[in-house]
């Protein structure tokens, strides 16, 4: 590890200079505002910089980690080991023409959602508050209020772990609920949609409304990662948690929100080990009271 991580210094430092951190804290980049260092980071704003640093991971044997937004996402307080590689604004441009909207995998998603909608373009507003990025959303097949993001997809590009450029169609990207089947270490740079033509004002005034729903019901202004756990066939997490008697409850810094059992959020200072600790504390809990094994939605990383 320690001589090829050497070969990836000397290689990546040649292509992109000072931009190639060490030891870079990712904690400021995640929004729970949790996660210890990456032994590598680079920042890329093109699809040929994303294409080079993973195919420098790759021939290096060392291993290659893609940072968006940070949301969804739990970053072990002892850090990543390897290459965090960060999609920079570069990667973050949007493009509408007729119905036809392509998005850099670093678009958040809901600006994507507020200029469809200014376009008088539908199909996203299930989109409005969803944290994170395209690229994030695509990846989770997000979605909320009977919409997700399968139903608009047409084609994704991005890099194989190899470091070579692949498009997909919708049909080769095997979406199922809160998930994609995509290639072993594929990175997207880029999501094409087909939208379809609306009236603007019934557009605002529907994501207004989903807008609402979502202050009502979810934490605000406090660091969390969005939904904890996936809603298992018939049922809610969020019911299942606060039935099993979790609403509120702490560990050091974390705890479940008294407003949405199924977000954790960081009263300041929590530990990635404290919030993996309450997430298997739910599972446990849930499994007891009502015989559902949670599947969590936030993905765990990093070196445990």
């Amino acid at each position: 590890m320690a001589s090829s991580m050497s070969m990836l210094e000397r290689e990546l430092g040649a292509l992109f200079g000072a931009r190639l951190v060490a030891a870079r804290p990712l904690a400021d980049l995640t929004s729970f505002q949790i996660g210890g260092p990456a032994d590598y980071f680079i920042s890329v704003e093109t699809e040929n910089e994303l294409a080079a640093a993973l195919g420098a991971a790759y021939q290096t044997s060392t291993p290659a980690f893609c940072l968006g937004a940070g949301t969804n996402l739990l970053v072990s307080d002892r850090g990543v080991r390897g290459l965090v590689v960060h999609l920079g604004r570069g990667l973050a441009k949007i493009e509408i023409d007729g119905v036809r909207v392509v998005a850099g995998a670093a678009a958040q998603f809901g600006l994507l959602v507020e200029t469809v909608v200014e376009r008088g373009l539908g199909g996203l507003e299930f989109g409005e508050g969803i944290p994170g990025t395209v690229g994030g959303g695509l990846v989770m097949n997000a979605g909320a209020f009977g919409g997700e993001i399968a139903k608009v997809v047409t084609c994704i590009h991005g890099v194989t772990r190899e470091g070579a450029c692949l498009a997909l169609a919708s049909g080769e990207i095997g979406f199922a609920y809160r998930r994609t089947n995509l290639p072993p270490g594929f990175v997207i740079s880029r999501v094409e949609f087909d939208l379809a033509p609306a009236e603007r004002q019934s557009l605002k005034t529907r994501v207004d409304e989903l807008r609402a729903r979502r202050a009502s019901r979810q934490p605000r202004g406090v660091p969390n990662a969005g939904s904890v756990f996936k809603n298992p066939p018939g049922a809610f997490a969020g019911r299942l948690l606060e039935g099993a008697g979790l609403k509120g409850r702490r560990l050091g810094g974390a705890a479940f929100s008294d407003q949405h059992a199924n977000f954790i959020v960081n009263l300041g200072g929590a530990r990635a080990d404290e919030v993996r600790a309450l997430m298997e504390l739910a599972r446990i809990k849930v499994r007891e009271q009502s015989g559902v094994w949670l599947e969590p939605e936030v993905r765990i990383v990093g070196d445990w």
